[in-house]
């Protein structure tokens, strides 16, 4: 069942959209980011969480802005071609395509690791599939088990901090703000931790599918922003109140060896299930917002044409879901991308420093560029704070998308 047009439907309040957000940043992140961040940042864990927090907040704000006057699928992508130009779009929406499919990718094994180890592969593809096919039916059914998603990890968390927090191992000595690492290293913590607020970018993403987009978007994006950094915050203290930066940075499994150092072992399996369901999360919302930038990209001839078509019942994008579902699967069935997706954190700072530029062009006063500008700096310094890897992977995979275009460009022209 196909259909000629490319309109999505508005489906989307104020609540659907926070949750959203929520799936995304509130997702495996918060299970696993402390451990490398607290490596990177030592005792500087918490001022990480900080900067990170900061750096998302300006880019929520310019997104905010900028979703709220394009409210059209494919979110950066459309605001650097509307303010900045078509290159810059499209590097916008190639980095974020590619770098967020690894993501999904890497998702959906983090699911199939947690649920069943020794085949791991399989229930990665057996999630990819599933949740494929939830975002088929349509874009309420993804905010419905969205929504469920949401309200378990939660419960699993708030199990996790009370569990902490009440232990006789928590020791507020344990949180000392001190940066033995370096302003180096809390800065690259902080590029790490940042990965756990970008999911508001999903509010934007989808912009199409949102009723009333100028209210509801600026609304939703800032407020789902600050549910996510009050989760996060309240997770890093208990964790480090009972293991310390030091056992925190050792820590395979950050939350799971947290509850055992606070005495209680019986919590683990409900936090490896957590763990599994806030993965599911993630996968969905990422697949939700690659798909809708695929879309976009598609409609501007960047990507197959056919790739734009929306299903006339669903009023999804449902060949672009397919299509990146597809590609997802086989390489969750492949390839282990876990450790092999430094560049996708240096395509998505990449993102957001477009959409901060993009927001800068929106007024001339000084007083409205403070938050854009500071956003944009905070994208740049973050992005070149990361490991050498992975700064040399994302700007070889940045450069490939930039000769693509310039030849597809130069054809054009002939």
């Amino acid at each position: 069942m196909t259909c000629s047009g490319s309109e999505l439907r508005r489906a989307l309040g104020v609540r659907d959209a926070v949750l959203v957000g929520l799936g995304s940043m509130i997702g495996a992140g918060v299970f696993s980011a402390l451990g490398p961040a607290a490596r990177a940042a030592g005792s500087g864990l918490l001022p990480a969480l900080a900067v990170a927090a900061v750096v998302a907040y300006c880019n929520a704000m310019s997104s905010a802005r900028l979703a709220a006057l394009y409210p059209a699928s494919g979110g950066t992508y459309v605001y650097g071609r509307e303010r900045l130009g078509a290159f810059w779009g499209y590097l916008a929406g190639w980095a974020f395509v590619v770098g967020k499919t690894a993501s999904c990718a890497a998702m959906a094994l983090t699911v199939g690791t947690y649920v069943w180890p020794g085949q791991a592969h399989a229930i990665a593809v057996a999630a990819v599939v599933a949740l494929t096919a939830v975002n088929y039916g349509g874009i309420q059914k993804s905010a419905w088990l969205t929504r469920v998603i949401v309200a378990v990890v939660l419960a699993v968390l708030a199990a996790v901090v009370v569990a902490c927090l009440n232990s006789g191992a928590a020791d507020p000595g344990r949180l000392g703000v001190g940066a033995p690492s370096g302003v180096g290293g809390v800065l690259q913590g902080a590029g790490l931790l940042f990965f756990a607020f970008a999911g508001y970018a999903r509010i934007a993403t989808l912009g199409e599918e949102v009723r009333d987009p100028a209210r509801t978007i600026p609304r939703a994006i800032p407020l789902a922003l600050g549910i996510a950094l009050a989760v996060y915050a309240c997770v890093a203290v208990a964790a480090l109140s009972v293991l310390g930066a030091s056992g925190l940075a050792r820590a395979g499994a950050p939350l799971a060896d947290a509850v055992r150092a606070a005495g209680v072992p019986g919590l683990m399996p409900v936090v490896r299930a957590g763990a599994a369901v806030a993965a599911l999360g993630s996968l969905l919302a990422l697949i939700l917002g690659v798909s809708r930038t695929v879309l976009a990209m598609a409609r501007d001839h960047h990507l197959p044409r056919a790739l734009a078509v929306v299903h006339p019942r669903f009023q999804v994008p449902h060949r672009a879901e397919l299509a990146v579902g597809a590609v997802v699967a086989v390489a969750a069935a492949l390839v282990d991308v876990r450790g092999a997706i430094g560049f996708s954190s240096f395509g998505v700072l990449l993102y957001y420093a477009v959409a901060n530029a993009s927001a800068w062009t929106l007024r001339p006063a000084a007083s409205a560029r403070v938050v854009p500008a500071l956003g944009l700096l905070g994208c740049v310094t973050l992005a070149f704070a990361l490991p050498a890897v992975s700064v040399a992977a994302g700007a070889g995979v940045l450069a490939v998308g930039a000769a693509v275009y310039g030849v597809r460009r130069r054809a054009g022209t002939r």
